[in-house]
Parts: C-alpha cells; structure tokens; sequence
C-alpha cells in the first residue's frame, strides 16, 4: 500500500515523501494542539470534501478508498503526522458472525514506536473490527488515529452470499481540516471553534465563533444581511433587512427597529382654563393623537361643542388650555415661539378662524394662550373668543413641538 508520511520513520524519508505531506493544514483546538482531518476539495470543484473516500465493490465484501491527504493529531507533545494516500488502495472486510451484526471503523493510524513501544514507525489504513451483538456498537478507534467510516456489517455477510448492501452500511465520518485562518468547511461534526474569530462555512451560511457557539455571519462586514440570514448577531451595531421590510439593528441583545415606521397614538386631552370654572365636554368630543420620534411630537387635539358642555358657567376670560401628550422641552426660546396652529370653526357662519398657541411645561405640559393669528384682536381664546361658541362649533390645534426626552 502506497501511504505516505513524513516525520515518522528515524531514517528513509525522501524528499517525495516531504513534498507529499506538508500540508499547512493545522487548524487549532489549543495553543499547543491541532485539529485531525481531511484536507476539503475534488477534482471538479463540486463537492466539499472528496479526498480518502471508500466506495464498496457490489457483491463483495471490498470496498476501495481513494487518494487524499489528512492531518492526524497525537498528544501536544508529540504532535501531528501529515499523510497522504497518492492513490487508491482496497480494504477487505471479514465475513459477518453466524449470529449478530458488528461495526467495523476504518481509520488512518500512526505507529511510532518511539511513544507507542510497536516496534513499527508508518502510516497505516486499516479496518478494526468491531465485537458482533444484537445492538452493536463501534470498536474504540486506537490512540493516534483518524476515523474515516463506519461498516455495519450484517451477521451472515459474505462474498458468497452476496456481500455487502453497500449502500446501506457505510457511515461517513470524515471530517475537514484546513490551515490556521483558513475558512472550515462543516462536512461532519466540526465541533466548536478554538478561538473567537474562526470561521467556518456550514454549506448554506457563513459562520463565526463568538467564543461559545457558532453565529451567522453577515455577508459583508457593515454591511446589511438579508431578510432570513442573520438570527442572532456578531456584534452591536449590525444591521439586517426583517422579515417585514423593516431595516433593524442589534443593540447587544435583541433587534429593533432603526426606523421605527410611525404610527398615530390617540390619547384624551385635559381641557382646562386658566380662571374661573374648568371646562365639561359634556357630550361634545374631545380627542387626541400623536407620533413620537425621538424628541419630535407631531400632535393634533380636535374639539367639537356638544349641547351639554358647560359653556355657561365658564369664565368670559378663561383662557381654555389643552393638556400635551408629551412634556414640551423646557427652554425659553422654544416655549416662546407660537409653534402650534388652531383653527376654530363657527358651524352657525360657516366662518374658520386662524389661530396660534404657546406651549408650556405646567402640568406635564400644555398649549395655552390661543389667539388670533392676525391682529383681529387681543383677546385669548375661550367661551366668547373669537366668537361666541355654542353647540357644533369646533377646536382643531395640531403641528410639533420639541420634547423633553
């Protein structure tokens, strides 16, 4: 059998031997160890991994494992052996018990008789025959040595009774290997990363480990991942596309929205006067609603006169207020400026009535001081101004303000 290895034998390594092994394929667990495996590829390009594997011969009980190159890792002192198999080589399988099923393994094994006292030093593929049972179970795989397959072999199975169902016996247990920095790609069971920034690909995804499991990784750092293909994020501040359309962001714990989509929220005014008796809707309508973004309020308050609100015991100077949704930021300036609009609507004249109103931080905030936009007069707004109110007369106030917090 032509298996190659370097390092191994005290005397006769060639340089043949040399250019076939060095592999660069040492991907840590540890600072002192590596990872066991096969080096990915194929000839084509299509598969994953191609290299080391085992066939059967229909109607046999042979099977032949191809060409390939691997890594197989002893203790952190003594090392890793690379190997490689130039070309195909075939396994004979023994006959199945006259009772029970067994598991065969196949593996790549190393004997070094400087550690194991084998009195041998090479490379070796070779089938360890597992113990027949009703419910069998894989032999242990020796100590310096890379599983490749599993071979359930049936009890009764021989050449002359037709071999093996090779199809239905053989379990790939390979798995790859690549250089330090080098992308895995997760053929088999991978295990976990040896270090917070290793990748691997896992055949639908780009992968990296956080330092306790394997997370998804955006197609492009910075960049904003697809709808489906981000679940938990790599780090705070990446973006992705939702399921609904909505652009969101990872705050260290969960995804939100980094545009959150506004949406109107209705909430009841307080309608209130600065002297003399508070105002009563009675059955008229007082309503409200807002959107909140950030510190910017977009209000809008509509009241109508109902035949039962208490007109008659108000004040003639009440001075009406309505109560804000949010609290107004409390600087000067900003309070000062009539930044609200009112519009009053006589329903007896068919007559609109343009107005404006401050704001103020008194109560958790309100809009006061409603008049006249122009110089029509001097008054503020309540029971008698600008006209005389009475029932199906209606209050609109909207625009926005700056908020508090």
């Amino acid at each position: 059998m032509n298996l190659r290895s370097s390092w191994v034998a005290e005397t006769g390594q060639t340089r043949e031997d040399t250019r076939l092994t060095q592999l660069g394929a040492t991907t840590p667990v540890n600072p002192l160890e590596v990872r066991s495996g096969i080096l990915p590829g194929s000839y084509d390009g299509l598969y994953r991994m191609s290299g080391l594997w085992m066939e059967g011969t229909s109607g046999t009980m042979k099977a032949t494992v191809h060409e390939g190159r691997a890594v197989i890792a002893a203790g952190a002192t003594q090392g890793a052996y690379p190997v490689t198999l130039p070309e195909p080589a075939s396994l004979t399988f023994a006959d199945g018990d006259a009772a029970n099923p067994r598991i065969d393994l196949v593996v790549l094994r190393i004997y070094d008789s400087l550690y194991d006292n084998s009195g041998q030093t090479k490379p070796a593929l070779e089938i360890v025959k597992g113990t027949p049972a009703a419910t069998p179970v894989a032999p242990a795989a020796p100590a310096i040595a890379l599983p490749i397959y599993q071979v359930k072999v049936p009890a009764g199975a021989s050449a002359g009774k037709g071999g093996l169902d090779w199809a239905g016996v053989l379990t790939d247990l390979r798995t790859p290997t690549v250089a330090v920095g080098g992308i895995l790609p997760a053929y088999g069971e991978t295990g976990n990363g040896a270090y917070p920034g290793q990748y691997r690909d896992s055949g639908g995804a780009l992968q990296r480990w956080d330092g306790s499991a394997w997370v998804s990784y955006p197609s492009a750092l910075g960049g904003i991942a697809p709808a489906g293909a981000v679940t938990t994020a790599s780090y705070t501040g990446q973006y992705r596309d939702s399921s609904g359309g909505l652009l969101q962001r990872w705050n260290g714990s969960a995804w939100v929205s980094y545009q959150p989509v506004p949406s109107w929220t209705d909430y009841t005014p307080v309608w209130g006067a600065e002297s003399g008796t508070a105002p009563s809707i009675g059955n008229g309508t007082l309503a409200g609603s807002y959107v909140k973004t950030g510190t910017v309020v977009h209000v809008r308050i509509y009241l109508k006169i109902g035949s039962t609100t208490n007109l008659s015991a108000q004040a003639t100077d009440g001075n009406w207020t309505f109560s804000l949704p949010v609290a107004p930021v409390s600087t000067a300036w900003k309070l000062d400026g009539r930044v609200l609009t009112a519009e009053a609507f006589d329903s007896s004249a068919l007559l609109f009535y343009q107005g404006t109103g401050l704001l103020a931080t008194t109560s958790g905030g309100i809009v006061r001081s409603l008049r006249d936009t122009l110089g029509f007069s001097t008054g503020l707004w309540d029971k008698s101004l600008p006209f005389v109110w009475a029932s199906g007369d209606v209050l609109s106030i909207h625009g926005t303000y700056e908020s508090a917090s």
